[in-house]
């Protein structure tokens, strides 16, 4: 017998918002801020190859005052140390971005066949503080499906802080002995609310944007449910959201039929009653 009836499902699929990204949720300035500021003494002494014109003979000079100032060229083609990015040579051989900034010569090729060269000599930065401000601004676009999912936990955090509701945050399911039926699979619940009747073991998403993760998702929760649920003293709780499913939706629906508690952010009150009961 399913969980949930096809006219459930189609009211819940109808209910999915678009987003839930206010203004801020676009770029994190204060991380943006920290990332440059950790780099910005060697940036500034960068800013001496700014309108050379014999750049060989700038980067040696700056070479032997501190070779160290090299090691953060890396971003100045939007690229992090921590990648560990590869690239072909001009022989065809295969080299760590970093090898690079191991010797003057690297560093005069680095900055040539990046097309750096170009856009130092010609001025088209005039600071290299500012310019890697901006760079880090492009790359936090990258974080922002992480943040999608934080601002969706904190808006759930929020909504039982204001009904009275104790909760913890990022439970493992180590904790719970009973929970044996997950084998030797560790879980990491987003949120854990014991009642009387009760433990719920919930997790929260959300998804502005398709993708094969989703169903993946769907699949892993459809899952876990009925090994959970099996435990009358246990009960697994979703809490998604996001225009995101309507991709993914017969995924979705599968999840939806076998999964008795899946809930939106419209339908969320109607948990947060049984909660209070």
């Amino acid at each position: 017998m399913n969980a949930h009836t096809k006219e459930e499902f189609d009211i819940f699929i109808s209910q999915l918002i678009e987003t839930n990204a206010s203004l801020d949720f676009f770029s994190d300035f204060k991380k943006i801020d920290e990332n440059v500021e950790k780099i910005s003494i060697k940036l500034n002494q960068l800013n001496y190859l700014i309108g050379k014109t014999d750049m060989e003979s700038a980067v040696h000079e700056l070479w032997n005052e501190n070779p160290k100032v090299f090691d953060v060229l890396d971003i100045l083609i939007a690229i992090r140390s921590s990648d560990k990015k590869k690239v072909l040579d001009k022989n065809g051989n295969i080299h760590l971005i970093e090898e690079f900034f191991t010797s003057p010569e690297g560093v005069i090729d680095y900055i040539h066949d990046t097309g750096l060269r170009n856009v130092l000599q010609n001025k088209m930065i005039t600071n290299l503080v500012d310019y890697v401000f901006g760079v880090e601004t492009g790359l936090d676009t990258n974080a922002r499906k992480n943040r999608s999912g934080h601002i969706m936990e904190h808006r759930i955090a929020d909504l039982l802080c204001a009904n009275h509701i104790n909760f913890r945050q990022e439970v493992q399911s180590s904790e719970f002995k009973e929970m044996d039926v997950l084998g030797e699979d560790l879980k990491r619940f987003d949120f854990v609310v014991k009642t009387s009747a009760k433990t719920y073991l919930i997790e929260v998403n959300f998804y502005s944007g398709g993708g094969s993760k989703l169903n993946e998702v769907a699949r892993s929760y459809s899952d876990l449910a009925p090994k959970i649920n099996q435990n009358p003293a246990f009960e697994f709780v979703w809490i998604t959201d996001g225009a995101g499913w309507l991709s993914a939706k017969n995924k979705l629906e599968e999840a939806y039929y076998i999964i008795p508690s899946v809930y939106n952010l419209t339908n969320i009150g109607s948990f947060i009653n049984r909660l209070k009961e």
